[in-house]
């Protein structure tokens, strides 16, 4: 609604859009894993991580701005993340072999990378 009414974003509007977006990321890979466990799936752990390193990516760059460090980019932002979880999953509805396997890992994987990035950043601010 800010892009539209071009006025801006709001404190509030800011704050929300954040939070839905936590619990939209959050959503995607319970639903999966929630189906992961009915099928006795052993992809459970990849998921679990790709969940915990997509918490932290955001709270990483919220915690840096709260102490005025800049902490965005990496490998894989929300976006990314978001398309590669979707697409994984979508492809494993049309029963693609080893999409869903592979797309977790990729995920779990570059999550990682962009933790550590985003960590690097705010350890190379914080040593001036």
């Amino acid at each position: 609604m800010a892009r539209i009414s071009n006025k801006g974003a709001s404190a509030w509007g800011s704050f929300l859009d954040s939070t839905i977006d936590r619990i939209t990321d959050a959503s995607i890979l319970i639903g999966l894993i929630l189906g992961l466990v009915k099928a006795g799936d052993s992809l459970i752990p990849v998921v679990l991580l790709a969940l915990i390193t997509g918490a932290l990516i955001p709270y990483i760059r919220a915690k840096a701005e709260s102490l005025n460090i800049p902490c965005s980019g990496g490998i894989a932002e929300r976006t990314e993340r978001v398309v590669i979880a979707l697409t994984a999953i979508g492809l494993e509805g049309l029963r693609i072999p080893y999409a869903l396997a592979v797309g977790m890992w990729v995920l779990t994987v570059l999550g990682f990378i962009t933790v550590i990035q985003r960590v690097v950043i705010v350890r190379n601010a914080t040593k001036r």
